[in-house]
């Protein structure tokens, strides 16, 4: 995971991943600068569906062998799938879990962009 509003998120981590998951939808993404984390045959694989049209220049794919793709979420069976795999393989979600009470809390946070992982409520506390 890196954080990509931190302005030293692409130069420290040119040519470092395999694979990432955007879960973005925003169009106005510079998709050259998140081409340029991948590695050899890297794949960026978009989750996200933004409303205008990415822009893509094809030279970095071409010269590193690199592969764009999208995907829907998937359905029940494939959730479960991928939930299955991350739980054998130990792979586990960056949350930060909070109370009912605390959701107007979590909401002024988010306005201030002082959240670094994503919110999510503990039913058990209602």
């Amino acid at each position: 995971f890196i954080a990509t509003s931190d302005a030293n998120a692409f130069t420290d981590n040119v040519l470092k991943f395999d694979l990432i998951i955007n879960t973005v939808s925003a169009s106005d993404l510079d998709m050259g600068a998140y081409f340029s984390l991948l590695k050899l045959d890297g794949a960026l694989v978009s989750v996200g569906a933004p409303e205008k049209p990415l822009s893509i220049h094809p030279f970095p794919l071409l010269l590193m062998r690199r592969t764009f793709a999208g995907s829907a979420i998937g359905g029940i069976k494939e959730t479960q799938e991928m939930l299955d795999f991350c739980a054998k393989k130990e792979i586990f979600p960056e949350i930060e879990l909070i109370a009912p009470a605390q959701v107007n809390e979590a909401y002024e946070r988010v306005l201030k962009s002082d959240v670094r992982y994503r919110f999510v409520l503990d039913i058990a506390k209602l």
